[in-house]
Formats: structure tokens, sequence, C-alpha cells
């Protein structure tokens, strides 16, 4: 069975069972923002919602990590913590699973990173599809995000009175198994799984003005544009943008010390690009002083460097740069005026 559905009325009883399977977590609405939290009480879930203000990064990407205990007497010690507990993601948009495939390419690129790789192999995710754009802030369109790509274990879609399921992964079929309440899709629900999608169509539009790979070669073409200048003086170096980003993954470790000076723990924590001081190197030296240099680098890191690594561009079009920044910069209206620039 590779399509099931369920009716609406019986998502809350669905979500009560996967309760009892694993820890779940889930967009639930704050004030008018929305955030992942573990779901308490399944009525606060939300299906229809803009993007969260943190992705559910938050959750297989800590924001503050334990990586060890350490000691120092009688001998120096340590010891990796790697225990994690199953989880499940819920409704978790395609934009957000493309920035978890981003992550997994990182952290699994030599020297894979296990404390990402276990916490990984411990999630479930459950996607849902956007059949409209979440608000004027989003460019899924032209990074193709609007679009289920893999990396679920379950996909819904919404077909009115009730959802079809794509069950894409064994641990997507355990999620629904035994349930009576979901039943194998027939001919007619999959007819309105392809209506949806064709209407789907008309309602998103490319938000770049060129092609995916135009835009890769504007970025090759400059690096020396006035736009950083612009974009530079805007900047308030808050460092929002890469807070709430879905592929930003720089981090920093810390040991912490108790009071005997003997034990500690050893950190991740994450770290900014936009910092005043994230390029400062020993001697003073600073690699990137001034924030048209290190709003550059941000963009070099969603739509140039990955792609020539990893042959895949680090931007979801998810849209919280632009919507979470104090200045108003603009991804699209900076990308768009980087492909206006004479060569």
């Amino acid at each position: 069975m590779k399509y099931a559905v369920i009716k609406k009325e019986d998502v809350p009883r669905w979500l009560e069972h996967l309760k009892k399977k694993a820890r779940l977590y889930a967009p639930k609405k704050k004030e008018n923002r929305f955030i992942f939290r573990p779901v308490k009480d399944v009525r606060e879930v939300c299906l229809d919602y803009i993007p969260t203000i943190l992705p559910p990064k938050k959750y297989y990407f800590p924001q503050k990590e334990k990586l060890l205990k350490f000691s120092i007497e009688p001998f120096k010690t340590s010891k990796a913590i790697s225990e994690f507990e199953e989880y499940i993601l819920f409704a978790v948009h395609t934009c957000d699973i493309a920035g978890i495939q981003c992550m997994d390419v990182v952290f699994r690129d030599g020297p894979e990173d296990p404390n990402y790789l276990n916490r990984k192999d411990k999630m479930s995710i459950i996607g849902i599809e956007c059949l409209d754009y979440c608000d004027e802030y989003a460019n899924c369109a032209s990074m193709a995000t609007n679009v289920p790509r893999g990396g679920y274990d379950l996909m819904l879609v919404d077909l009115g009175e009730k959802y079809i399921l794509h069950i894409n992964s064994e641990k997507g079929e355990l999620l629904i198994k035994g349930l009576a309440y979901i039943k194998e899709a027939r001919d007619a629900d999959m007819e309105g799984l392809e209506r949806t999608r064709e209407a789907k169509k008309k309602n998103f539009k490319e938000e770049f003005n060129a092609p995916l790979p135009a835009v890769y070669d504007t970025f090759d073409n400059n690096f020396s544009s006035k736009i950083w200048e612009d974009v530079g003086r805007r900047c308030v170096a808050c460092g929002n943008c890469t807070a709430v980003c879905p592929t930003c993954y720089c981090f920093d470790v810390a040991d912490e010390v108790d009071l005997s000076l003997n034990e500690g723990i050893r950190y991740r924590i994450w770290n900014s690009c936009q910092m005043d001081d994230f390029a400062k190197v020993a001697g003073g030296e600073d690699f990137r002083k001034g924030r048209d240099a290190r709003q550059r680098h941000r963009y070099y890191r969603k739509f140039k460097y990955p792609v020539d690594k990893f042959n895949r561009h680090f931007c979801t079009g998810c849209g919280r740069c632009t919507r979470s920044c104090m200045a108003g910069i603009s991804l699209v209206e900076t990308v768009n005026s980087l492909l206006g620039e004479k060569k």
C-alpha cells in the first residue's frame, strides 16, 4: 500500500496514537505566529500554518547540545553523550523537509557527525504539502520545494474532507499499521490527488526573475557587486536570518566546568556568520569585518558554495530570513537585483 486516506475527523485519534508510540512534536499557534512544540493537547495542533518561528531543526540539531562529559582527576577521561529517544515530527512543510535533506548532506559528509546521525535515526517525519503560498515572504516555487521530493516517512495532502497519505518508508508504514480508520486509497482518491496538484500549479509562480541555473551563474559573477554594500548598510547584524534558517549549521564548542574544576560538560552551541566576532582569529585578524561581507557570505552559503560542493542549493524558500529581518532585507529582492546586474 503506497497511499492511504484518513478523514479529517479522525486526525485527533491518530495524533493520540502517535503520542503513545514516541515523543510527538507538531506546529502550535503562539499569538499570531506558530512554533513546533511537544504535543500535550492534540486539539492545539495546527495543520494550516505559516512557517514556524524556528524550523524543526531545533530537535535534530539542538541550539545547545551536550557532546560529552569529562573529568580531569585522577585521570583525564571523557564519555560521549549519545543516547537519544524516539520522536516524531508532525505536519512538517516540504520546505523544511528540504532543509533536513540539506543537513543530512552536510553531516554525512566525512567525517560523519554521530550525534546528528544518531538523533536523525530516531526521528520519523510526517510532512504536509502546501497547496498555496504560506504568505508573501516564501520563495518555494523558485527553489522547487513547494512539492514533496522525498525525505519523509508519510506525506499528508488535503483533499477536502480527508487527507491522502503517501507512505514513503517502512517507518511510515508502522505509524499507521493496524488503524482501521486509515484505509487504503482508492482510484477516486488518486484522481483527487491528481486534480489537487494540477490546481496547485496555478497558485505558485517563480519568484526569481530567472531559472536556478541563471541564479547560480549570477553568484559566479557578482562577488564584488555594489548590491552587497547596500545590503550591508541596512543590516543590523542581529543574526535573526541565520537563527531561523533551516540549513544554517555553524556552531561553536564550549566547555563548562563545575565548581570543583575537576569535571565538566562540552557543549555544541549554534553560532552565526552574521555576528561581529565570527570570523575573528588569533592575532585580531577578521576575515569578514563588514556587514556587507557577512551578508554576502550568507547568500553564497545558499546559492554558490553548497552548489559547488554538494550539487544542491541550501535555500529552501521558506521565507524565514525575510520574514524575521529587522531591517526588511528581502532575499528575493536581493537575488533579483543581482540578476539585473550587467555582467
